[in-house]
């Protein structure tokens, strides 16, 4: 049975086609050894391996087993039954990770948008509790600037000199500051500045349109808005309060040697740290 290129299993009624190299990425599993039919507990009934156990849970099973990696959903609650059911089939490295759970569940990640329009001038700041999300969005975001003496200000793009992109102020790695509109330099000067937010290619110079491309950019992101409030009511500082559930980097088994050796087995763990 071992040399069968495709295998079909029953898991408590639920139906799994796979490859018999899939089920052979840990030899000494119960799966594996099912193909030599070296295991009582699976039942070749019909042409298919018939086995009296939570075939829902059993999808995760193969989902590791195809990637080595463990990646759930974010409504996922059974680890303590996942962890069961990898050491029924002898699938001890993915036991090991499913009993970190602390490493596995998603995280409730909270941003804040504050928007304040003074004059002919808007001025924003994001704080994010990920630093990778405000990383991402200002590299998405991108301010241009342009100059322009004010008897000659008819077009709402400069026409004399081109615009110049200028670097985001990042006080920390969980914030970030930008601003638009126009204000007075020296003399009859006109200094503009510009907001461009990917995907979006429009360059936009009114705080209003800026806060509505920025709110919806986070919303198709999967942000929820949760509240908005009046920080200052002096200062006209408003305060949009956004929250997520942030999906955890998968954790992944790394083999030592190639899927059906012996020495497949020895496993080892690594993580992704970032937006800690």
């Amino acid at each position: 049975m071992s040399n069968r290129e495709v295998v079909i299993l029953s898991v408590g009624g639920v139906r799994f086609v796979t490859r018999a190299s899939t089920l052979q990425q840990f030899p000494e599993s119960r799966l594996a050894r099912m193909l030599n039919d070296d295991d009582q507990e699976f039942k070749l009934v019909n042409g298919e391996f018939f086995v009296d156990r939570d075939g829902t849970l059993f999808a995760y099973i193969m989902d590791f087993l195809r990637t080595l990696q463990v990646s759930l959903p974010t409504d996922f609650s059974d680890y303590q039954r996942l962890q069961r059911e990898a050491e029924f089939y002898g699938l001890y490295p993915l036991a090991d990770l499913l009993s970190q759970e602390h490493l596995l569940k998603p995280r409730l990640e909270i941003l804040e948008v504050r928007f304040s329009l003074q004059e002919m001038q808007a001025f924003f700041r994001i704080f994010g509790s990920c630093s990778t999300t405000v990383e991402t969005l200002s590299e998405q975001i991108t301010v241009f600037a342009g100059q322009q003496s004010g008897q000659s200000w008819n077009s709402p793009f400069p026409s004399q000199k081109p615009l110049v992109p200028l670097p985001l102020e990042r006080p920390s790695h969980h914030d970030l500051v930008f601003q638009c509109g126009t204000d007075y330099s020296a003399g009859d000067q006109f200094v503009a500045r510009y907001v461009s937010i990917k995907p979006d290619n429009r360059k936009l110079i009114n705080g209003t349109n800026v806060l509505g491309l920025l709110l919806d950019t986070l919303l198709k992101d999967g942000f929820r808005l949760i509240s908005t409030r009046t920080v200052s009511s002096e200062e006209k500082v408003e305060c949009y309060s956004f929250e997520r559930m942030r999906r955890p980097p998968g954790l992944t088994v790394r083999v030592s040697q190639t899927p059906g050796s012996s020495g497949a087995a020895q496993a080892k763990r690594s993580q992704a740290q970032k937006g800690k």
